[in-house]
């Protein structure tokens, strides 16, 4: 596994190359991990974690920036002997984009994996090239959700570019004996998210403002787990509105206060549009809650719309359908009803294997 962003650091590229690791590893694979993210030892050197070895190539810098460019020097040599490079991918990933050079150089059977939607950078991809060469020189293109593979299909223009999605542990984020029932004549509405303008935390704020506008009788609340440089912005919105008394902030908070969270909630909302994957949409569908987010996102990988939530085209049919489940307790009901009864299709069991045969499928592209 190549990648800038790893444990301790906390995030959703962070989080599921770990679990990736562990899985591949309980499936009898031997698996190592090259990152920039520091951790309890010092650069260039190693440590193992949940029984993975982990090599720390990264210096610490201020505000926890991952550069190095020195950290490929003697990677060649590092990486002898294995099958197979994973390389996962951001918008600025420049560890991964290095290991990417070597591991073509060296002909070792690579697949990268983009957590990202490119966007306005999409332009600037093609333009400089590289990314079309690795796809033509047999490197295994995937995304993690269609979204996310749209635009390198553009770029790369010929060889296929699959979905690799994310992966959750169904029966760690199911419910055992079903939901709660509240019944205290509020509905609950809750979002997870790094408070960063991409997340569009303050439009969701607004959002849920008119959404009580609209259906004042319904007890609407809203609680935004996460951190983020955009915090005050929030919180400046939150003013502004007069939204102190129904809307918390909590920070950031470990996953098992977040299903704590998520069983004392009624609908999950993702306002991003720039949304690769949205695995904390993707935790909260199998706890059972309702999802609402932005047709065009990563989260229409695994929410239908008006079967398991609503996908809505822009805000204002954004706050249209949270006032639907606002006002409506059946529709949550149902909807509530189909997200605990039926497992999506990214459980980790069928993402691992999916992984298994973009490996298989990078080593018969290497020859």
């Amino acid at each position: 596994m190549l990648t800038d962003c790893y444990l301790p650091r906390l995030g959703g590229i962070e989080v599921q190359v770990a679990d990736l690791s562990a899985r591949l590893v309980a499936r009898g694979h031997e698996v190592e991990v090259f990152t920039l993210t520091p951790g309890a030892v010092g650069y260039g050197q190693a440590e193992t974690l949940d029984g993975i070895r982990v090599h720390r190539l990264g210096v610490r810098l201020p505000r926890q920036l991952l550069v190095n460019p020195l950290a490929t020097r003697g990677l060649r040599a590092q990486l002898q002997g294995f099958d197979v490079a994973h390389i996962h991918m951001g918008v600025v990933s420049p560890f991964a984009y290095d290991c990417s050079f070597v591991t073509t150089r060296m002909g070792l059977p690579t697949t990268m994996t983009w957590h990202c939607v490119l966007d306005k950078a999409e332009a600037a991809v093609r333009a400089a090239g590289v990314v079309r060469r690795w796809a033509h020189a047999g490197m295994a293109m995937n995304a993690v959700s269609d979204v996310a593979a749209t635009p390198l299909r553009r770029i790369v223009d010929g060889p296929p570019v699959l979905v690799l999605p994310n992966g959750i542990d169904v029966d760690a984020w199911r419910p055992s004996g079903g939901r709660p029932l509240l019944g205290d004549g509020i509905v609950r509405f809750v979002s997870a998210m790094r408070l960063e303008a991409r997340k569009r935390p303050v439009q969701l704020v607004e959002a849920m403002a008119k959404v009580r506008a609209a259906a004042p009788r319904a007890g609407v609340r809203l609680e935004i787990l996460g951190e983020g440089s955009e915090r005050p912005k929030v919180e400046r919105a939150v003013e502004r509105l007069g939204a102190q008394e129904w809307v918390s902030l909590p920070g950031r908070v470990p996953r098992d206060t977040l299903k704590e969270r998520y069983a004392a909630s009624d609908v999950f909302v993702s306002p991003s549009v720039l949304e690769s994957f949205g695995i904390a949409a993707l935790e909260a569908r199998v706890a059972g809650l309702p999802i609402v987010g932005r047709v065009g996102s990563g989260i229409s990988e695994f929410v239908t719309d008006d079967v398991n939530g609503f996908l809505a085209d822009d805000d204002e049919e954004l706050v249209r359908r949270l006032t639907t489940l606002a006002v409506h307790p059946s529709v949550r009901a149902r909807m509530t009803a189909y997200n605990l009864k039926t497992d999506p299709a990214q459980s980790w069991d069928h993402v691992v294997a999916m992984a298994e045969s973009e490996y298989a499928r990078a080593r018969a592209l290497a020859g």
